[in-house]
């Protein structure tokens, strides 16, 4: 299943909303092992917001063979690839390391409640 980012979100792709559209598009396809493809031809702007809900909550349970088998994101630009790549790392590690996971949550959740 092939689908246009310009189409569905535009040209900015910043938000954790319109990453979580993204991510409840293509789920159930890559679950169902049916190939994706997400087509960036004319987005601008990316922001790991974005990156973070559509794609690198999909590790939770997906194995990254599979995902790297499954999705295909085409005509990103440099910063897209760049930012798309980290989210992808981090998330690896953090449904990978149960402890890495923990240690991390704690200090989300201190930082949230000083604000």
């Amino acid at each position: 299943m092939r689908h246009e980012i310009l189409t569905l979100i535009g040209k900015n792709c910043i938000t954790l909303r319109d990453g979580q559209k993204v991510y409840e598009l293509i789920y159930p396809e890559l679950l169902a092992d049916q190939p994706v493809e997400l087509d960036f031809a004319g987005v601008k702007i990316f922001a790991a917001p974005f990156f973070n809900f559509a794609f690198g909550q999909l590790l939770r349970d997906i194995q990254p063979e599979n995902l790297n088998r499954l999705l295909k994101a085409s005509n990103l630009n440099q910063v897209g690839e760049q930012i798309l790549k980290l989210v992808i790392e981090n998330s690896k590690r953090y449904y990978s390391d149960a402890d890495f996971r923990s240690r991390l949550d704690q200090v989300i959740t201190e930082q949230a409640n000083t604000l």
